[in-house]
């Protein structure tokens, strides 16, 4: 799987390059079919303490594009729950794929 990292009003940060590869593989060896992931890092100005950490992940699997966006204190617990709500998305994905 290629994954691609684009960062907005953020530096780039190897260190949050190699936590979202190391989960978005973990996805990828319990679904094989994931193309190509897409990770943003964003930063907000926001008014709330527990928001303004942006990670957005776009999954390319065959057919479609899935996308989840999260908002958090950190970049890390973005991280985590973009990851997750995603594989909720590729799990769907395959159900879909596996009834035709």
């Amino acid at each position: 799987m290629n994954i691609n990292f684009e960062y907005k009003d953020v530096a780039a940060s190897k260190r949050l390059e190699q936590l979202a590869t190391e989960k978005l593989e973990k996805l990828e060896n319990k679904y094989d079919f994931i193309v190509a992931a897409d990770v943003y890092f964003k930063s907000e100005n926001t008014s709330g303490k527990d928001t303004g950490k942006v990670v957005e992940i776009r999954l390319n699997v065959p057919g479609t594009t899935l996308f989840s966006s999260t908002n958090s204190t950190s970049f890390e617990a973005s991280i985590a729950k973009a990851v997750s709500e995603v594989q909720g998305q590729v799990q769907k994905r395959k159900e879909k794929m596996q009834a035709h």
